[in-house]
């Protein structure tokens, strides 16, 4: 179960408690799930019973045992716990890794934007960025430039800085991660081997602690996306452009996924005479899921993701 999808869970158990007369409160349109803090119990938590409390005139505890009631059971979660004044803590049943990567391949660009059928749509940057009207094209040479304004916009900070290539620029760390991805499947082909990613990896990988890292990376990114974009029923694409007053929730995703990548991809490749293995094409399976995430955040942002750095 994936954030996005532990979101509706609960919103749907608000509104199944409001129809049994449980509750009595609007129904919300979102319902924001995050990871538990540090001590915390459980993979995600929710303070929507803490929300829901005054409107509904009972203790927050009292509504998170409402909806708990309703979201026990549900398939893919295996616990849901009260703790605090109210919060909702939910363990989920062990997912595979590799049903990230596969959803993360089959959806390319629209992973994490709820859409079937289109691509998400760049930002426009925000005014005094000095980036091209909207409708113009922009040269190669324009793009760190802009990049970096648009970046930078996003934290409320100037973009000079981003300019400079060097490991303490997250953008530069973001955009280096997308094209060392891609310059790792140029490389595979030219060993004569694909990406492919064998459910014999789901146990390496949970063992590989820069392989989990990197997987549950890429899980959470829906969450940021949501979270930047506004909700968006199963039926309608959220392909609207992150705002910029929001959009840095995505920027940060992709400087965790980034970072995540980073720290795996060494290894991807076979080395000297080694023959490339079903382990090889896994794990080249998963730096292709970190390249399309990486670039399909950035195209939200309105920034390009470069082939080569």
């Amino acid at each position: 179960m994936t954030p996005a999808e532990l979101s509706c869970t609960v919103a749907r158990a608000v509104r199944r408690a409001v129809d049994e007369g449980a509750l009595s409160v609007p129904v919300p349109e979102r319902v924001r799930v995050e990871r538990p803090r540090p001590g915390g119990r459980g993979d995600y938590s929710t303070s929507a019973a803490l929300q829901l409390a005054g409107p509904a005139g009972m203790a927050p505890r009292a509504v998170a045992e409402a909806l708990r009631q309703r979201i026990a059971g549900t398939r893919g979660i295996e616990r849901v716990e009260i703790t605090g004044p109210g919060f909702l803590n939910f363990t989920l049943v062990p997912d595979g890794s590799g049903t990230v990567v596969r959803t993360v391949l089959a959806e390319g660009a629209r992973y994490g934007t709820g859409s079937s059928g289109t691509e998400p749509h760049p930002a426009t940057a925000p005014a005094g960025t000095g980036g091209p009207a909207r409708g113009t094209s922009a040269t190669a040479a324009d793009h760190p430039r802009l990049d970096a304004a648009r970046w930078g916009a996003l934290f409320g900070g100037a973009g000079a800085g981003l300019l400079v290539r060097r490991e303490s620029n997250p953008l530069f760390r973001v955009q280096y991660a997308h094209a060392r991805s891609r310059a790792l499947l140029r490389n595979a082909r030219d060993l004569g081997f694909r990406a492919a990613y064998g459910t014999e990896y789901d146990a390496a990988c949970e063992r590989d602690r820069e392989a989990a890292a990197l997987v549950a990376a890429l899980a959470d990114y829906p969450a940021a996306v949501e979270s930047a974009t506004g909700p968006g029923p199963r039926e309608t694409p959220r392909t609207a452009p992150a705002s910029f007053g929001a959009g840095h929730r995505i920027a940060r995703q992709l400087v965790v996924v980034a970072d995540a990548f980073l720290a795996f991809h060494i290894g991807v490749l076979p080395v000297g005479d080694e023959k490339p293995s079903a382990a090889h094409r896994s794990r080249l399976a998963l730096t292709e899921a970190a390249g399309t995430v990486l670039a399909g955040g950035l195209s939200l942002l309105g920034i390009s993701a470069p082939e080569h750095i």
